[in-house]
């Protein structure tokens, strides 16, 4: 069982992170914000995969002024991302956003910060101080290693929230690299009460994002430190939430949607277990039911499996058999396997 770092929960909309709040799988849109209809469509699929929090890029007025539309169109909660010009931060607050993200390392102008903290605090609206190994601010001393200065930025901006009167505040500390973004949220974990937001940076095409991202975010979920993660990737935004996801179920921490188990395949198969595994994995991406579900090629481990899942294939020559709950129901032909497994999920 894993023991979660206490945190102070906040309120994002009608989200609740940190506490003892379910870690939220959060996403980012990958459309022009100043286009409503994409950027909206884009947000319904998102949640429809089971994204919670929603964020969005605001480069100018016009994405600022956007977001009162958007929101109107979603149902999940929507934080403004502000680089470079606090005014849009205020743009966006007017515009009805849910919260903020600022890098420091490019808004750390304390009568700027002062400006967005008021608006924030009269619309009870959290800040999330996101620091990136990549901007860091010219204030932290560059002797330090990269993860003390990111941790020293963070603490640094911290300080002058709470100054202002304000605690709405969340915190991440992402680089690419992994040892450096892993030392970095341990270092801050002991020293501020605020939920954290894991993540690593630019982690890249899905085959190499998502073991990079896995790497990071894994290690410090297991070791009780994070609320709410986002795995970013070079890909539609949708294969970060479906990644979250299975992170999360992983450590037996969240168990939305299948559990998919399947075998590696060998010499012993005489299926197309990678092609079959494949396709019901894609019917399976939409089921939000916490249900495990076995695709299996042989006799070795196959029946053992396919029982002890609440549904599952062990695939021989041409066919296979299919069991419901531990108990065999049927045997399938090879081109009927999708269809009746997926039929008997419809089922349960």
């Amino acid at each position: 069982m894993i023991s979660r770092r206490a945190s102070k929960p906040v309120r994002i909309g009608d989200l609740t992170i940190g506490g003892d709040s379910p870690i939220v799988v959060q996403s980012m849109t990958k459309t022009d914000t100043r286009d409503v209809m994409s950027t909206t469509r884009q947000i319904r699929e998102l949640a429809e995969y089971g994204c919670e929090l929603v964020r969005v890029a605001v480069r100018d007025k016009e994405a600022a002024e956007a977001i009162n539309a958007i929101k109107r169109g979603i149902s999940i909660p929507l934080v403004a991302d502000i680089h470079f010009d606090y005014r849009l931060a205020l743009l966006a607050l007017e515009a009805g956003c849910d919260g903020l993200r600022l890098n420091p390392g490019n808004i750390g102008n304390p009568e700027q910060v002062a400006k967005i903290v008021r608006a924030a605090k009269e619309r009870a609206v959290p800040i999330r101080i996101g620091v990136n190994a990549g901007s860091l601010p010219e204030s932290v001393d560059t002797q330090m290693p990269v993860a003390r200065r990111m941790v020293a930025a963070a603490l640094e901006q911290v300080k002058l929230l709470e100054s202002l009167d304000f605690d709405l505040i969340k915190v991440s500390l992402k680089a690419f690299d992994v040892p450096t973004t892993v030392e970095a949220y341990q270092n801050i974990a002991a020293e501020i009460p605020y939920p954290l937001h894991l993540g690593i940076t630019e982690a890249g095409t899905p085959r190499t994002g998502v073991i990079r991202s896995t790497a990071g975010i894994a290690i410090l979920l297991y070791q009780g430190i994070g609320d709410t993660i986002r795995v970013s990737l070079t890909a539609p935004p949708r294969e970060e939430v479906i990644a979250g996801y299975e992170i999360l179920k992983s450590l037996n921490l969240r168990q939305r949607g299948p559990i998919l188990v399947s075998c590696p395949t060998c010499g012993r198969a005489e299926v197309d277990i990678v092609s079959l595994a494949e396709a019901v994995g894609r019917e399976l991406a939409r089921i939000d039911k916490p249900i495990r579900v076995a695709v299996m090629g042989c006799a070795v481990n196959g029946p053992g499996e396919a029982k002890d899942a609440d549904l599952g294939v062990a695939c021989g020559k041409g066919n296979a058999v299919l069991f419901k709950k531990g108990k065999k129901i049927a045997t399938i032909p090879e081109k009927d396997i999708v269809r009746a497994l997926i039929a008997e999920v419809a089922s349960l």
